[in-house]
């Protein structure tokens, strides 16, 4: 599931107790905190008992399927270990107690929230209190609070106690009023609330909901503005022999690797360089907002595109260590898995720095918003035809050039409008110096 992970909503049951499931058929769809997901069978067999329903918050790790083989053995879907069928059928048997013996410690069931084992575990390891636990501001699916809000709340428990406090005595306080009374989406508690405007509803208007991946993307986006203070830098490069290179080498391409050529790849190609040029780009701030992590490894994600018009950020590790034709393997089957949703949770973790391709909807220009704990991301524009003025030792002369616009928004915390803007002319410099000679 990823390391970040640590439980998963179960959303649907595509298969019965008592059905037939082939190799790689998909028995139930999933949700965490980061994409939702279809789990396929490593086993053919019969599926012979679920363990938890529909809409269960499960960890990772636990068993949640008996399946009997033709080899008359049981396996779970979750673990990647395979046991026989009386061992398992023990462990089964089992699981219901130790589910009981989780759900009570602290009277935490006692509450109307719901809690998932390892968040009430912590919760007894730190002293939190159910009334403490039932305060902190959940970000996963229906508010639930997940591993990462007790963790990121832990730190800032003492603060967070004496802010509350002052916003008893001032109850009259509209810029503090606490987040049930129409507070700021996806802040954390920590930070002064911002009071969401009343909105009217006319007569002829529609009232849509949210699904869950646009309320996600949304706390993402205040959350991102309120921790990073964003500037966005802008250069116009000369790609007119990168086209020309690619024009020239896409069938080839296609026919020798059996991939399409894209310019992502391209793009990621230049990224890459220009952070290893300027590795302070590659890094991150610690949540207590005074270190600064420098990344190892460099894993670019891609702002992709769904179907519901929804966004999704792939990621493609350890970019650095791989030439242009295993870029463009991961950049088409990512894409093609995020369109599909067919993408595991752990291929959209990790990043390191973002692309955004906003010319593929026909904008020549943008402003995005960091993907945290990122510290910048890159637009790039469409790319349009112009005339310019080309300097030749016979005199200047004017010339169709194919040109785009490259933005860069940045963390102000950490970089600086030099580093941010010579990162950005470095992109530019290895699009623009692109050798047409090259095979691949």
């Amino acid at each position: 599931m990823g390391e970040s992970v640590a439980e998963a909503t179960i959303i649907k049951w595509t298969k019965n107790e008592g059905d037939s499931i082939k190799i790689d058929e998909t028995v139930l769809e999933i949700a965490t905190d980061k994409v939702d997901s279809e789990i396929p069978s490593p086993f053919e067999g019969k599926l012979i008992k679920k363990l938890f329903n529909e809409n269960d918050v499960v960890q990772v790790g636990a068993v949640i399927a008996i399946i009997s083989s033709d080899a008359n053995a049981a396996v779970s879907e979750a673990p990647k270990t395979t046991a026989p069928a009386q061992e398992t059928a023990k462990e089964t048997e089992s699981a219901p107690a130790k589910s009981s013996e989780t759900a009570a410690p602290n009277n935490y069931s006692a509450s109307d929230k719901f809690y998932s084992p390892l968040v009430k575990s912590i919760a007894k390891e730190e002293g939190i209190s159910l009334q403490e636990l039932d305060a902190i501001k959940g970000t996963g699916q229906d508010g639930r609070v997940t591993k990462a809000d007790i963790l990121a709340y832990l730190p800032n428990r003492n603060k967070q106690a004496a802010t509350q406090t002052a916003v008893k005595t001032e109850e009259k306080s509209t810029a503090t009023a606490p987040a049930s009374k129409g507070g700021a989406v996806g802040v954390p508690d920590n930070t002064i609330l911002v009071q969401r405007p009343a909105v009217s509803v006319g007569a002829d208007d529609e009232i849509i909901e949210m699904d869950r991946m646009r309320k996600m993307i949304a706390d993402n986006m205040v959350m991102s503005k309120h921790v990073s203070p964003h500037v966005t830098s802008f250069v116009e490069a000369d790609v007119t022999n990168l086209v020309q290179w690619r024009d020239k080498i896409k069938k080839e391409f296609e026919k020798r690797e059996g991939e399409k050529i894209t310019f992502t790849p391209l793009f990621i190609e230049a990224v890459v360089k220009a952070i290893k040029d300027y590795p302070m780009i590659n890094v991150s701030v610690d949540q207590t907002g005074s270190k600064i992590i420098k990344r190892k490894n460099i894993n670019i994600g891609m702002a992709t595109a769904l179907p519901t018009g929804n966004l999704i950020v792939p990621v493609i590790k350890h970019a650095d260590t791989k030439n242009l034709v295993g870029i463009t393997k991961d950049v088409n089957g990512l894409a093609a898995r995020a369109r599909a949703n067919k993408l595991a949770p752990d291929e959209i973790q990790g990043g390191t720095f973002t692309i955004s391709n906003v010319g593929s909807f026909g904008n020549v220009m943008g402003t995005p918003i960091i993907l945290q704990p990122q510290v910048a991301i890159l637009a790039v524009g469409s790319i349009k035809k112009k005339p310019a003025v080309i300097e030749t030792p016979q005199g200047d002369v004017i010339a169709i050039r194919h040109f785009m616009f490259l933005s860069l928004s940045y963390d102000h915390r950490v970089v600086d409008g030099s580093l941010g803007g010579s990162f950005l002319r470095k992109v530019a410099d290895y699009l623009e110096a692109w050798d047409t000679t090259r095979t691949s």
